[in-house]
């Protein structure tokens, strides 16, 4: 029985695309593919019949050939069946395994750690990101500097260049891979991609390794690195430095580099986002009279502030404008002044005399809203 013409077979036309080759054989090689037709001969032969067009027509060289002479090109050669190709896997050959493992690795390759690239080359690995611990004070940020940390890492090779090779020397190509970094697997009736163990996948082997990194491309130092800390800059902020993490090795990118802030906590002033408190000890007297009071603000400088006659306790003053640099607006926080009222302590006679005449005078009035409200609270609860 003559064959079908290939073009036929998929479905497409002599002017079609590798893209629109690739697309119909595909479908098709899904359709009839053994395990989703037990037992079905018709579908068992389309599968076969439609691998091996594909199989002409996504080489260019064959395909050409086969434009000209037909399948006349191919007599004695390709062929479609039997013994020729060995034993399958329910009728399914190696031949066909190799159609249905390539669609496959397009499909797939990413998961199962295939994935060939161009020309099935490997890439470089990347560099290790790392992450530098930066300790400031509330100062620092408040203000922004900017500071010189050593940070332990990998830099590329001067001696060679990063290639890994004694100098005068290249790296030569796997034998094993034939320096594509990978080599097939054969399991079961799928063909899979595996990382070369004999180049680790870098698809080259050096014989003649550089004494100073021995073959790696690359060496432990210590860099030395400006990082800008930004006027503001918050508790645990992460600062990232492109490009200053951990050399690539064979030819692979440069890692970045992660600053981790931590902010001290200070002995004045305590941050809440972009605003300051600062609890302040004021003087029973000077709630009771009034007065004023000069606060620390965290640029060095003082603000003087009013107390007010009868400030109670926890009484909350605000300083506009004198907080921390907003980092999400323009501008600085606010500063927030609590007032820590102090009772005096270790009186003498004398103190003790005029403190009970003031409580005794303060007695007949109502110079305390706070106690009398819950004292009447109180009776009210008693009855």
């Amino acid at each position: 029985m003559a064959k079908r013409d290939f073009y036929e077979v998929l479905g497409v036309k002599k002017d079609a695309t590798d893209a629109d080759l690739k697309k119909a054989y595909r479908k098709l090689a899904m359709k009839y593919h053994p395990d989703r037709n037990k037992d079905d001969k018709a579908a068992e032969k389309s599968f076969k019949e439609v691998g091996e067009a594909y199989e002409i027509l996504k080489d260019a060289q064959k395909r050409a050939a086969y434009d000209r002479m037909g399948h006349a090109a191919f007599d004695g050669g390709m062929g479609g069946g039997g013994g020729a190709r060995g034993g399958g896997f329910g009728g399914f050959q190696q031949a066909d395994a190799e159609h249905f493992s390539d669609m496959f690795e397009d499909m797939f390759g990413d998961v199962f750690g295939g994935g060939r690239g161009p020309a099935g080359r490997s890439h470089g690995l990347r560099g290790a990101d790392l992450r530098y611990n930066l300790t400031i004070s509330l100062e620092d940020a408040y203000n922004g500097k900017t500071v010189k940390v050593k940070v332990p890492t990998a830099v590329s090779c001067k001696t060679c260049s990063g290639s890994g090779a004694k100098k005068g020397t290249k790296p030569k190509a796997c034998t094993g891979c034939g320096g594509a970094g990978q080599v097939r697997v054969q399991q079961g009736f799928f063909s899979m991609a595996r990382t070369c163990p004999a180049c680790g996948g870098a698809g080259q082997i050096i014989v003649d390794k550089c004494t100073d990194c021995y073959g790696h491309g690359r060496v432990q130092e210590e860099k030395n690195i400006q990082v800008k800390i930004p006027a503001g800059v918050d508790d645990n902020t992460r600062i990232r430095l492109s490009g200053e993490g951990e050399a690539g090795t064979n030819g692979g990118g440069t890692g970045d580099l992660y600053i981790f802030i931590t902010v001290k906590d200070h002995q004045v002033f305590h941050r809440e986002g972009s605003d300051l408190l600062v609890e302040m000890p004021v003087q029973f007297t000077m709630a009771a009279l009034g007065g004023s009071l000069e606060v620390p603000v965290l640029d060095g400088g003082r603000v003087k502030i009013t107390i007010p006659e009868g400030t109670q306790p926890n009484q909350q003053f605000r300083i506009k404008g004198k907080g921390m640099p907003a980092r999400s607006a323009l501008g600085y926080g606010d500063l927030y002044v609590n007032a820590q009222v102090e009772v005096p302590s270790k009186l003498n006679k004398k103190q003790k005399e005029l403190l009970n005449q003031l409580q005794d005078s303060l007695s007949s009035g109502k110079h305390t809203p706070h106690s009398d409200s819950f004292t009447d609270k109180i009776k009210k609860f008693w009855s």
